[in-house]
């Protein structure tokens, strides 16, 4: 039933209606109105808006679910990122460690073969017909320098390390920086919830018209509508 249909029962305008013929509207309008809301409630998701599907996912935001709840999302990155940058910098600290306990173990291994090494010179010039104190010497010799190569790819790499964790420091800020971001978002929310409070509870306010003097759509009735009607009818 329209409202123009509406209004004139309300006015007692009844010449071109029979009993019969409201009689059967009303019930036909209650009918498909009733179709009508069974089909808006088996299919309408109210946390998606209309017209919102894959093809046009791009023309709209992201549903308002927990998972794309922008504050939400930000926290998780802050608590993930801070909990994932403490790893690494028990592993970073965990390598650096052992490079210094391997870098002591080869300097003890140094020392030996300086010690090798002065031995089978002095060998070698009071004996130097015995080819073993030549040999010898030149394998401690040697073994020396690949010592000392490693020593200085241990400290390099150590080093390493430390620029490493100085730009894991960086971290640190974008988490600030994000954190920053929440709080001005937190409290442009807060503000913007206290611009519109209002003195009346929701609960409590008049619903909205539905049809307004001027307006250019032409809604049907609601079914409470036409139930209230039809009892004003009846008194």
């Amino acid at each position: 039933m329209t409202q123009e249909e509406l209004d004139a029962l309300m006015n007692g305008d009844l010449d071109g209606f029979e009993d019969e013929e409201v009689s059967e509207k009303v019930s036909q309008d209650l009918e498909e109105d009733s179709l009508d809301e069974e089909v808006e409630e088996e299919f309408v998701d109210d946390s998606v808006p209309a017209g919102y599907n894959e093809s046009t996912a791009h023309h709209w935001p992201l549903p308002a679910t927990d998972e794309n709840k922008m504050v939400h999302q930000l926290d998780d990155v802050t608590k993930e990122s801070e909990e994932k940058a403490s790893q690494i910098f028990d592993i970073i600290e965990g390598i650096s460690s052992e490079l210094m306990e391997k870098e002591e173990n080869l300097q003890k291994v140094i020392e030996v073969l300086n010690a090798n090494i002065a031995l089978f010179t002095t060998l070698s010039k009071k004996f130097p017909d015995v080819h073993a104190f030549a040999s010898s010497l030149t394998q401690n010799e040697e073994a020396l320098e690949d010592a000392n190569i490693t020593v200085e790819t241990l400290q390099s790499s150590g080093d390493s390390i430390m620029n490493i964790m100085d730009i894991m420091q960086y971290q640190d800020i974008h988490r600030q920086k994000i954190e920053r971001v929440i709080n001005v978002m937190r409290a442009l929310s807060r503000y913007m919830n206290t611009l519109f409070e209002g003195r009346i509870d929701d609960s409590k306010r008049v619903a909205s018209a539905t049809h307004i003097v001027g307006d250019t759509h032409n809604d049907t009735a609601s079914v409470d509508e036409i139930e209230a009607l039809l009892a004003q009818f009846g008194q």
